[in-house]
């Protein structure tokens, strides 16, 4: 039987970086749409997908990693690891964003809850405005 530090790093191996299913239903959204559009740019931060025309990148973050403050209100429950690692996940990304908008990109970060309740659609074609 394999050990449990064995198993924990087999499911996080499995766990895909790029094109993951929120990542193609953004890229079939803009696809749909005729928006001219990059996955996967090689830019600071990795934004998951460039839209040059608009200066725009955008992120797809999810709740549990990147730390939503819509969702993870009581971090509590969490051991000192995870919420240590949570804060500096936080704080690199804002770190990160605050960089990309000096340099003039506009930045849209669309969260887990964002892609559940469709409202990624909406806050896209705002951002493109």
């Amino acid at each position: 039987m394999k050990s449990k530090k064995k198993l924990i790093s087999i499911r996080m191996r499995a766990v895909k970086s790029k094109w993951t299913k929120p990542e193609i239903t953004l890229h079939n959204f803009l696809k749909t749409n005729r928006i001219k559009h990059k996955m996967h740019p090689k830019i600071l931060a990795n934004p998951d997908i460039l839209v040059k025309d608009k200066n725009l990148l955008i992120f797809y973050n999810s709740c549990f990693w990147h730390k939503c403050n819509k969702c993870w209100k009581d971090l509590s429950k969490l051991t000192p690891y995870w919420k240590k690692r949570l804060l500096t996940n936080y704080k690199r990304d804002k770190r990160n964003y605050d960089k990309l908008k000096k340099e003039g990109w506009n930045v849209l970060v669309l969260w887990g809850h964002d892609m559940k309740k469709r409202n990624h659609e909406l806050k896209i074609l705002e951002a493109i405005r």
